[in-house]
């Protein structure tokens, strides 16, 4: 029963978890707040916090999973795609930690992270998914449509060709001055608004591909339209326009999505990534199942956001291979799966 100590460090949040097997022991978080008086996340500054984090943090997984780091067994670490100052603390650490102890290393792709994080398993009552499974993968840099036939066996069947859900959602937030991160905000604001008061124009694009470029312009254009007769028109509408743009992004979403689960004739749907905390996306998502009689699996709010407990998954189902990573390897900043 392997013990991995896993570490996450691709963006802005600092975050160690500790796995015996695949059921989660410890999963510690630390958030970087500084990035916030700045609207998005500042590399030089997220490098700088997460190397004032990283021991601590490692330091309360471990004596919060009730082991000794003489109990762990392989180091696993996120080594791209995210922030290049961001990474390097972590896999920094994460070597000299495997050196120290004379264990091995094991290298994570963020984003299968993000996909496997399905199979973490709080008890031995966990429900996981079985293969075939189609992952919707939403986060602010990525959004994705991949097809699951084993654990590292995957097939991507859609992309965005230019932005990502998550900056769709992000920008219109800004446009709107309601702060970062605009998704929790507009998430909130929404609840109270109507998802149909407002149209936005949506890309007609060929198979599973998105783009969200034409979903931000057309937002941008219709407030700088309405603000010229009202220039109060935001904060007059400010629930309405939070529901009306999430409605917009998560229908697309789901009708790219909808049209792969049909064509494969796969049963199983999950979705994962930040975005995948996005309540109306679990709910439309959660209805869209009942409606065709798919199995759908929507993660837990502590393992939608990056976090450590979906690079231990990973690397406990790359250990169980003898997949490991040499101590050169560099991270990276872009790749895909």
């Amino acid at each position: 029963m392997p013990i991995i100590l896993a570490i996450e460090s691709s963006c802005d949040d600092t975050s160690a978890a500790v796995l015996q097997n695949d059921m989660i022991l410890s999963n510690e978080i630390a958030t970087q707040k500084v990035h916030q008086q700045y609207g998005g996340v500042v590399p030089e500054l997220a490098s700088r916090a997460h190397q004032q984090n990283i021991i601590p943090v490692v330091d309360a997984a471990i004596k919060n999973a009730g082991i000794d780091k003489k109990d762990i067994n392989a180091v696993a670490f996120t080594r791209g795609p995210g922030l290049l100052g961001s990474l390097l603390v972590g896999v920094s650490f994460a070597k000299s930690f495997s050196q120290a102890l004379d264990i091995p290393l094991v290298e994570v792709n963020h984003l299968q992270a993000h996909v496997l994080s399905h199979f973490i398993k709080e008890n031995d009552s966990s429900v996981v998914p079985k293969f075939p499974f189609i992952c919707l993968l939403v986060s602010g840099g990525h959004t994705q449509i991949i097809l699951l036939k084993d654990y590292f066996d995957m097939e991507i069947l859609g992309n965005t060709i230019d932005d990502a859900a998550g900056e769709a959602i992000d920008k219109a937030a800004k446009v709107m001055d309601l702060g970062y991160p605009g998704g929790p905000i507009i998430d909130k604001l929404a609840k109270d608004g109507d998802p149909l008061k407002f149209k936005f124009a949506t890309p007609n694009i060929k198979g599973y591909d998105y783009s969200f470029s034409g979903i931000k312009t057309s937002f941008l254009y219709f407030l700088r339209d309405q603000l010229v007769d009202n220039p109060n028109f935001i904060q007059e509408n400010i629930n309405d326009l939070c529901a009306s743009i999430q409605h917009c992004i998560v229908s697309f979403l789901l009708k790219k999505l909808q049209k792969a689960m049909k064509d494969t004739g796969v049963r199983q749907v999950a979705i994962a990534g930040g975005v995948s905390a996005n309540s109306y996306l679990r709910s439309q998502l959660t209805e869209l199942g009942k409606k065709n009689k798919w199995d759908v699996f929507i993660p837990k709010f502590q393992f939608c956001t990056d976090n450590a407990a979906m690079v231990g998954i990973a690397g406990f189902f790359k250990y169980l291979n003898n997949d490991f990573a040499d101590i050169s390897l560099p991270p990276y900043t872009r790749g895909m799966m």
